[in-house]
């Protein structure tokens, strides 16, 4: 039997807020660290391989693998910091009679060990290694664009962010802009279509409900940016509570030593690695057949047969995939041979994008509200229940007020505005300080963060161009692009 037509794009969204030199253990910048070691090292081991995945990497992210001496930090970390941690519970896992996590700890530690290898291997060059295979960007630090107050602000993230990659990424970029949560509102489209964007990603489960093959074809709106959207039927195989990473044989991400390792699979047991790479074969072969069976919805649908048949996209966080669920990287390879294996095509989303014709917004009757929305409400986001409530909801409403009142000031300052209070603004429109607050994910972190940021920016107001402090901004917004919050 035939494949069904039609096509899936893996886009992987590469994201981190700016914790290189805020801070350490519990919270800060050895979370970076972790990414790199657990997801980004791994995954460029595929990639160089040739796999066909579509790789985002945000602004921020970049800046903070750019920063000086982060190669050296970050051996640092493997030597002293993980070296130390895993003897220390392996020894105290053994006093207690059990070898076997103690055994599972020691294994574990090879992990670091290849990482730091493979750093090395790069001569540290891991932000080049990346963007040999970056095709999309996002705005400068990620901020929620639906949520600023000014067209001016949304120019300022989105010109930087385009800066960011068009300066560190070799070759043509081809428009595809990863909108930080998936957040959209149709007013958006104007300030996207003047910095060049042609294609971002959207959420539109709660419009045309779950399953709906409308999903399946990329949608293009009055400004002529293409909107296409994620498949959060293909995604919660992956993102949900009952997901592939909730399986038995995998490592239990949430239990843990007193130095966060993991020696315990998800079943309560002792971790057997072989045993959970086993069964990632197994979720990578269910995922490639489920995609297939979704594809086929298009082979008697008059709307997508045409075109090049559907196209399902499933959007990850990159950092999921080795570092949240640990077999993740392995899973994904596994994808990637299945694909092939079983008659999938795997594409890049800008390649699929070429040869899929997106449907007019405007013509189709179920995409009346979006259109024509036209307050906050009516923007969508991948975040809970679909809308922007993660990030303005009661608990950080004040925070949400707080920042749109700085983006104001700023303008208000106008030419005198000086380069340090327009990166602090930068750093305060981050969506992750509401997000880690709204989720319960390190608070007091999150809330120093905003408040540092926000006390920061005052002062730089104060001082006009006075007196620049960029010391303390570390590499953060360095693309900041001041030419496009001052344009008429």
């Amino acid at each position: 039997m035939s494949a069904p037509r039609g096509s899936l794009a893996i886009v992987l969204h590469t994201h981190m807020p700016y914790v290189e030199g805020f801070g350490t253990w519990p919270f800060g910048e050895e979370w970076l660290w972790e990414a790199i070691a657990g997801s980004y090292l791994p995954l460029l081991d595929l990639l160089d391989r040739g796999a066909p995945l579509t790789l985002s990497l945000t602004p921020v992210l970049c800046d903070q693998l750019e920063a000086p001496g982060i190669g050296e930090r970050f051996a640092a970390f493997i030597q002293e910091v993980r070296r130390d941690t895993h003897e220390q519970d392996a020894t105290g896992m053994r006093a207690g009679g059990h070898g076997a996590l103690a055994a599972e700890i020691d294994r574990s530690w090879d992990d670091y060990v290849s990482a730091l290898e493979a750093f090395e291997r790069r001569d540290g060059k891991l932000l080049e290694a990346l963007a040999r295979h970056a095709q999309w960007t996002s705005s400068a630090t990620h901020a929620i664009l639906p949520l600023l107050a000014s067209d001016a602000g949304m120019r300022l993230q989105i010109h930087s962010g385009v800066e960011s990659y068009r300066r560190r990424v070799e070759g043509h970029w081809r428009g595809g802009f990863w909108l930080p949560e998936c957040a959209y509102a149709p007013w958006l489209g104007r300030a996207l279509e003047d910095a060049g964007v042609s294609a971002v990603c959207v959420e539109l489960t709660n419009l045309f409900g779950l399953g709906a093959e409308q999903h399946l074809r990329p949608l293009r709106s009055e400004e002529g940016v293409v909107l296409v959207p994620i498949d959060r039927t293909t995604m919660s195989l992956v993102w949900s509570e009952e997901g592939y990473p909730a399986g038995g044989a995998y490592r239990d991400y949430h239990h843990h030593t007193i130095h966060h390792h993991n020696p315990w699979n998800n079943a309560g047991g002792t971790y057997d690695h072989a045993a959970a790479l086993a069964l990632a074969r197994e979720h990578a072969a269910d995922f490639v057949t489920r995609t297939l069976a979704r594809l086929a919805q298009a082979e008697d649908s008059p709307e997508l047969s045409g075109g090049g048949g559907g196209l399902v996209v499933c959007a990850l966080d990159t950092e999921l995939l080795g570092h949240w669920w640990y077999e993740g990287i392995d899973w994904l390879a596994a994808v990637v041979e299945e694909c092939a294996r079983q008659g999938l095509q795997l594409v890049r989303l800008d390649d699929a994008l070429e040869r899929i014709e997106a449907a007019p917004m405007a013509e189709l009757p179920d995409c009346e509200t979006l259109v024509a929305g036209v307050d906050e409400g009516q923007a969508i986001s991948w975040g809970l229940d679909g809308d922007l409530s993660t990030w303005s909801a009661p608990v950080v409403a004040e925070m949400a007020f707080a920042t749109r009142a700085a983006e104001l000031e700023v303008l208000a300052a106008g030419a005198r505005v000086s380069t340090t209070a327009i990166r602090e603004l930068l750093a305060l429109q981050a969506s992750d300080w509401a997000f880690m607050v709204s989720r319960e994910i390190a608070v007091p972190y999150a809330r120093e963060r905003f408040d540092g940021h926000h006390r920061a920016l005052a002062e730089a107001l104060r001082a006009g161009e006075q007196q620049e402090d960029l010391q303390r901004l570390r590499n953060l917004a360095v693309d900041a692009d001041r030419g496009s919050l001052l344009a008429p």
